[in-house]
């Protein structure tokens, strides 16, 4: 079964909105792990508009009794302060994003094109520490490549394009692509992640992809949990998943 790491980073959205410390992002850690999500995903940004370095830390203390059994996976663009947070926190996993001034959200994965120092520098660090490396890349063929010729563990597929390939009614097309990358990735050694905008639907066709490891879902989970409930929604997904 495809492992579903939830993003809790719009828990904390809501949180900083007001200030404070509710809606807990610890409790809704919880209520994850309860409803038999084995993965947590956290993207602390450089400007601390939702996840801080203080939630990470006490994220991987929740988790602490858990690991094994329980993926912490940390996603973030290799500056210096977001390794140095990884290296002490130690999670299972790590996924490099690169990340635009002012940006919402992500919008282009890695490339040799917009590769940086600090980028090939931080993979051998992660993995010297025991954390497994995963690249932020387009369904494509040359940045696969080129993720595996740094050294990474695994790519995570950006999905954006597929959902709204979806919303066009046009998913199935799109989604051809997304499996020769996969194939790829498998061919030469990497597991495959997938994250973005990915959802209750178009999960449907997606978890079909051949060797995806896990799946990255926030922002869609989290919004549906406004209206059904964190737990509803997190079993709603395993079952997506279960097939």
């Amino acid at each position: 079964m495809v492992q579903l790491s939830v993003n809790v980073n719009k828990i904390a959205t809501l949180r900083n909105s007001r200030g404070g410390a509710v809606p807990s992002l610890i409790e809704g850690v919880d209520t994850i792990l309860a409803a038999g999500c084995r993965g947590i995903t956290v993207h602390p940004r450089e400007d601390q508009r939702h996840i801080t370095p203080d939630d990470v830390r006490a994220i991987a203390t929740r988790l602490a009794p858990e690991r094994g059994s329980v993926e912490f996976n940390i996603e973030g663009d290799p500056r210096d302060d977001f390794i140095a947070l990884v290296l002490d926190t130690k999670p299972e996993q790590c996924t490099l994003v690169p990340v635009l001034p002012n940006e919402i959200t992500s919008q282009a994965g890695w490339s040799e094109a917009n590769q940086t120092e600090a980028l090939k520098a931080a993979i051998p660090a992660l993995k010297e520490a025991g954390i497994r490396v995963s690249l932020f890349v387009e369904a494509l063929p040359e940045p696969i490549k080129w993720a595996r010729s740094l050294g990474a563990d695994r790519v995570e597929l950006y999905t954006e394009p597929y959902a709204r390939a979806h919303e066009r009614g046009e998913g199935e097309a799109e989604f051809k692509r997304y499996r020769d990358a996969a194939a790829l990735a498998h061919e030469i050694g990497l597991g495959i992640n997938a994250g973005h905008d990915l959802d209750l639907e178009n999960l449907l066709l997606f978890r079909t992809l051949p060797h995806l490891d896990e799946v990255s879902i926030g922002h869609a989970l989290i919004s549906r949990a406004l209206f059904v409930g964190l737990d509803r929604v997190v079993r709603e997904y395993l079952a997506v998943l279960k097939g």
